[in-house]
């Protein structure tokens, strides 16, 4: 079974963390990932910088393009990535946009991602019926979880479609705007999660976008499987370096 399907039968409230590869150094990624499994985050979603990212708030696309200039690629990414399985055993999910993709070939991506131990990818460009029609024979046949997003905008016919083509959790965006854009969740963001909650679909959820603190990730959690946190974390990462990891942990986990 997939990492990430074991880690969604755990009786806890799951966190995830995501940060840019490459930042805030080029070789800091394998540390960031083992520092986050010892301070107990269940998941870790490893963002592939790329030049154009759409649905990046200012603190990931500031991340992102440092971490360009610094000089992480896909296939950088891979070589550090390549024994990082001798020393993490959470789950790990590759986040990128398409075109990087595209570009290294899709097959030999996910039998990379097979190699090396990636669990699961996101990608918030490619759209669910491509990914269903084109490419989903594909990054099964490579032991590859598709997290695919859904927002408050979503109808609910869509939503059951996802939810019937999904093999791990669904990501489910809090808001309709970048992430890192929001403190606290309003009446509105509410209703939403109440709303898919009361769908009862097949999948777990796991929230993202606006989570930055424990008050935050206490309110996700109470309607879904667990929380993303990027922003405030990349936050923490660039006033504190790579050294202070643990505090950022534990004051989400109000340890």
């Amino acid at each position: 079974m997939n990492r990430i399907n074991k880690k969604l039968q755990e009786d806890k409230k799951l966190l995830s963390i995501y940060f840019s590869a490459g930042y805030p150094n080029l070789n800091d990624t394998v540390s960031i990932i083992e520092n986050l499994e010892k301070n107990g985050v269940d998941m870790v979603e490893i963002g592939l910088p790329f030049s154009d990212p759409l649905a990046d708030g200012p603190t990931i696309q500031a991340s992102s393009t440092l971490a360009l200039k610094n000089g992480i690629t896909t296939e950088v990414l891979f070589n550090q990535l390549k024994n990082i399985r001798e020393t993490v055993n959470i789950p790990l999910i590759i986040m990128g946009y398409f075109n990087p993709m595209l570009q290294y070939g899709v097959e030999a991506f996910c039998k990379k991602c097979q190699e090396i131990g990636i669990d699961g990818l996101i990608i918030p460009d490619l759209p669910v019926d491509v990914y269903n029609e084109q490419y989903k024979a594909t990054f099964e046949k490579y032991g590859l979880v598709n997290v695919l997003l859904i927002t408050p905008q979503t109808s609910e016919e869509r939503i059951n479609f996802i939810d019937s083509i999904s093999n791990g959790f669904i990501y489910m965006v809090s808001s309709a705007s970048v992430t890192g854009s929001s403190s606290g969740f309003g009446e509105e963001q509410t209703n939403y999660f109440k709303r898919i909650e009361n769908m009862k679909l097949k999948k777990p959820q796991i929230i993202g976008f606006g989570i930055s603190d424990n008050e935050t990730f206490t309110q996700a959690t109470k309607y879904a499987k667990g929380a993303i946190i990027g922003s405030a974390f990349i936050k923490h990462l660039t006033q504190n370096g790579i050294e202070k990891i643990d505090l950022f942990i534990k004051s989400i986990l109000n340890k």
